[in-house]
C-alpha cells in the first residue's frame, strides 16, 4: 500500500535511497518537492511497487547519495559555516556530548578526510577547559574555535563572557595561538576584549575573522554600581590578525592575543519603540565574497549582515536585518574608546556604519522566524537570505538586498525551513533541511528539491554546509549503532546537473 505521506509504498517510504531518490531527483520542471505533477508520481509510484514486489534494492542515484563520513560513539557538532578545508578534502567538528551541542563539554577538536573517513585530533583542551564551534580559513590550512577557561573557578567558569578565539594550523596543531587579547582590568587595553567571543568566521579574504561577544567587565557589574551603566548584551566584533596585543598581568585571566579586536555594532539598554535602535546583535555573517556594491557604484568591500533585536510600537522584541559597513582601517577610535570603560562596553571604530535593512512589523507574523539561523549572503553581495514566516505561517527563505528595499519571499513551500543555510560558491543554490531531508532551493526560481529521502527527526538543524566546489553539502545525523546513539557527520554528493556547468 501507498505511504499516505510520500505516495509511495510503505517499503520504500522511509527506506534506502533508491528509485525514490531517482523520482525525488527529476528536474524541476518536472518534479517539485511541493506539487508534484500526478503522472509523474503515479510512475515512480508503480516502479517503487514492483521494486517492493521482487524483494530487489532500487538502484541508487549515485549523484545523491547521502553517507556517514564518521562512525562510532561520541559527539559531533558542526559549525553553521566554514566546515570544509579550502581543498574540499576535510571537514572539522567539535566533540561535545549532547545531540544539539547545547552542553559545551567537548574536549577535542577534529576533522575527518570525507573519501576515507581518517579522524585527525587538531587540538585537545587540558586543566578542565572545553573547546568547540571550529571552522576553516578559506585558503589556509588553519582552524579558529572556541576555548572555554581553563582551570574553571567558581567566579570564571564557562559562559558567553569568559571564553575566546584560538586558531592551529593543520601542520602544527601543537602551537595553539590565542586570537584575541583579554584584559579585565582598568584602564583598559585598546584591540583587547574584556569578555568572550563565540563563532569565529574568517572573511572571505581570510584576512579579518568576525564573533559575537559579550562582556565580562559589565556582566560582573554590581547592580545599581553606575544606574546609567552599558548593559552586558551580546554584540558583533571583528579581529584583525597579525596585529598582536600585549596586556598587563594584572588579572589572572588576562592574556595576549595575536589579533587586534574590535566591536561593530551598537546596542542601547532599553531600545525606544519604533526606531532602529537594537538590544541585540548576533547571527552575523560576511556580505559577498568582495563585499556589495553601493547605490552609487561604488564597490563596500566589507560587511556583515546581522539580527538586530528591536522593540516595536506595541514593546513586543522581535529580529530584524542589520548590516554594519566596515571602514578598511578597524584601529581607529570613533566617538568612544575602543577598550571602553568600566561603565561602558567598547565602542565601535571609526568609519564603521549600522543600518537596518528589513522592517517587518506590520507583517502577520513580524520579525525573523524559524530555526536558529545565521544571515547568509549571495557570494556577489547582491542579496542576504533570512527566514522568516509567510501570511500562512510557513517559515520560508527570504532575500534583501544589502542597499534595503523590499524583502522578496523566495520559497513557497507548504513545509517549514527547517535549519540554518548555505549558499553554493556559484550563487545558485542554498543548501538546508525541509521535511527531514536535505534540500537545496533554486537562487533564481525558489524551487525546493530533495537530495535526501526524508530522514526524519534524526538529522541535526544546527548545519547544512555546501563544500568549497559546491559538489557536496555537509550535515549531522543523529544515528543508533547497536544501543548507543551518536551524532555522526554525513555528506550528500549534490546532483551534477546542479553544478556550474552541468546541465
Amino acid at each position: 500500500m501507498p505511504d499516505p505521506q510520500s505516495g509511495f509504498p510503505a517499503c520504500l517510504a522511509s527506506g534506502s535511497i533508491g528509485v525514490r531518490s531517482v523520482y525525488l531527483n527529476r528536474p524541476a520542471a518536472s518534479r517539485h518537492v511541493d506539487g508534484v505533477k500526478t503522472p509523474a508520481r503515479l510512475v515512480a509510484a508503480t516502479l517503487a511497487a514492483l521494486v517492493c514486489m521482487m524483494n530487489l534494492d532500487a538502484p541508487a542515484d549515485a549523484a545523491s547519495v547521502a553517507r556517514p563520513v564518521t562512525r562510532g560513539p561520541g559527539g559531533r557538532i558542526l559549525t553553521n559555516f566554514g566546515v570544509w578545508s579550502p581543498d574540499g578534502r576535510w571537514i572539522v567538528y567539535d566533540t561535545r556530548s549532547d545531540p544539539a551541542g547545547e552542553v559545551f563539554d567537548g574536549r577535542r577538536i577534529e576533522m575527518v578526510e570525507v573519501s576515507s573517513g581518517e579522524v585527525r585530533i587538531l587540538y585537545t583542551s587540558t586543566r578542565g577547559a572545553h573547546c568547540g564551534v571550529a571552522t576553516f580559513h578559506p585558503r589556509a590550512e588553519r582552524v579558529v574555535f572556541i576555548l572555554g577557561p581553563e582551570q574553571p573557578t567558581a567566579d570564571w567558569s564557562y559562559n558567553a563572557w569568559h571564553r575566546q578565539g584560538v586558531v592551529v594550523e593543520v601542520k602544527r596543531p601543537d602551537l595553539p595561538q590565542n586570537l584575541d587579547a583579554r584584559d579585565v582590568v582598568p584602564p583598559f587595553t585598546p584591540g583587547a576584549l574584556r569578555g568572550g567571543s563565540h563563532v569565529h568566521v574568517w572573511s572571505p579574504a581570510g584576512d579579518w575573522v568576525s564573533f559575537t561577544y559579550e562582556d565580562h567587565v559589565l556582566a560582573s557589574s554590581p547592580s545599581g554600581d553606575a544606574p546609567d551603566a552599558d548593559l552586558n548584551q551580546r554584540n558583533i566584533g571583528v579581529s584583525v590578525p597579525d596585529q598582536p596585543v600585549q596586556v598587563s598581568r594584572d588579572h589572572p585571566r588576562n592574556h595576549d592575543g595575536a589579533a587586534f579586536s574590535v566591536l561593530v555594532t551598537r546596542t542601547v539598554a532599553m531600545p525606544r519603540s519604533g526606531t532602529d535602535e537594537i538590544s541585540r546583535a548576533c547571527e552575523e555573517g560576511w556580505v559577498g565574497t568582495n563585499g556589495y556594491v553601493q547605490a552609487d557604484g561604488r564597490r563596500q568591500p566589507r560587511a556583515i549582515a546581522f539580527q538586530g533585536h528591536v522593540r516595536t510600537e506595541t514593546g513586543e522584541s522581535i529580529a530584524e536585518v542589520f548590516i554594519v559597513d566596515l571602514p578598511e582601517n578597524l584601529l581607529v577610535p570613533g566617538d568612544g574608546p575602543l577598550a571602553g570603560t568600566s561603565t561602558r562596553r567598547p565602542a565601535p571604530s571609526s568609519g564603521v556604519r549600522q543600518r537596518r535593512l528589513t522592517y517587518t512589523t506590520n507583517r502577520k507574523y513580524p520579525g525573523l522566524q524559524g530555526p536558529r539561523h545565521w544571515l547568509r549572503s549571495s557570494p556577489d553581495g547582491a542579496r542576504i537570505a533570512f527566514l522568516a514566516k509567510d501570511d500562512a505561517g510557513v517559515v520560508q527563505l527570504w532575500t534583501i538586498s544589502p542597499l534595503g528595499g523590499s524583502p522578496q519571499q523566495l520559497t513557497r513551500n507548504t513545509h517549514d525551513i527547517a535549519s540554518a543555510f548555505t549558499w553554493s560558491p556559484d550563487g545558485q543554490w542554498i543548501a538546508h533541511l525541509m521535511d527531514g531531508s536535505v534540500c537545496v532551493t533554486d537562487a533564481r526560481t525558489g524551487a525546493t528539491e530533495r537530495c535526501t529521502e526524508s530522514m526524519g527527526l534524526s538529522v541535526r538543524p544546527e548545519a547544512c554546509v555546501f563544500s568549497p566546489d559546491g559538489r557536496s553539502i555537509a550535515f549531522v545525523r543523529r544515528m543508533r549503532e547497536g544501543t548507543v546513539e551518536a551524532n555522526q557527520i554525513w555528506v550528500v554528493n549534490v546532483p551534477e546537473r546542479k553544478v556550474r556547468g552541468s546541465e
